[in-house]
């Protein structure tokens, strides 16, 4: 059952914002104000106010963007670490120790990153000595 409209008029606002800037018709409206903007400056006789105008265009709309992409990289984010959790979930054998991984800790997830990491080393060593990979050794987290 999916949602057709989010909750808030934030998100809302969000997406639809952020699906029209990611468009080329965007970027070419972005650039055609750059060239319009170049081409009054000899009207404006390059003076500071022609060049504080793009400057602070600018700079308001990068900030504001600032915020709009990290709320949609934040939502693609989460989007995407419960499809990796449900992945982890229906897979058979799968440690479930490991689902909502990113809310440990820093120690605990260091330990777990280097327990998987001696994992990938000793199958790669096994590797150069004509091993297979595929085994489910126990990694000594408790599931």
């Amino acid at each position: 059952m999916r949602p057709t409209k989010s909750a808030t008029w934030f998100a809302r606002w969000a997406k639809a914002t952020s699906h029209a800037t990611g468009r080329p018709a965007a970027f070419l409206i972005a650039c055609a104000v750059v060239a319009l903007w170049g081409l009054t400056g000899p009207l404006f006789g390059f003076s500071d106010t022609w060049q504080l105008v793009i400057n602070t265009s600018t700079t308001i709309v990068t900030f504001l963007m600032v915020f709009l992409i990290q709320n949609t990289q934040n939502r693609d984010t989460e989007a995407l670490q419960i499809k990796l959790d449900e992945l982890i979930r229906a897979t058979e054998g799968a440690h479930n120790a490991l689902l909502d991984l990113e809310e440990l800790e820093d120690l605990e997830f260091d330990r777990i990153r280097e327990t998987y990491s001696q994992l990938a080393k000793r199958a790669r060593e096994g590797l150069r000595e004509g091993h297979i990979d595929t085994d489910r050794p126990d990694l000594g987290v408790s599931e």
